[in-house]
């Protein structure tokens, strides 16, 4: 099985946003818990401030649809961002490809 990657984009009004985020602090707890997720992130959009994309790493799709899922990390994942499930644009799982690389201005914080 091969590592996936799942996108979730959202739309969050301004007003929502600082809500929102201190929802994903609590539920990143769960992720990093979690022996199926490798790593994640939540990013949010310069040019339209509403918007907000968060990439988490599956081990594989099964293992975050039935391990994750249906394991002990996720009802306290899915308590804490319940009420912006209907912000969701695009939920979906990504094979990555082998078109990857760096750049050459150094990673800052």
């Amino acid at each position: 099985m091969a590592t996936t990657v799942e996108y979730i984009r959202y739309r969050i009004a301004l007003d929502d946003q600082p809500a929102f985020e201190d929802a994903y602090r609590r539920a990143a707890e769960s992720l990093a818990a979690a022996p199926e997720c490798i790593d994640y992130e939540l990013t949010h959009c310069q040019e339209e401030r509403e918007r907000y994309i968060l990439r988490i790493r599956w081990t594989s799709v099964t293992d975050h649809l039935e391990g994750f899922r249906k394991g002990e990390h996720f009802p306290a994942f899915f308590a804490a961002v319940r009420p912006f499930f209907t912000a969701i644009e695009e939920m979906q799982h990504y094979e990555p490809t082998k078109v990857i690389g760096t750049g050459k201005a150094p990673e800052q914080s």
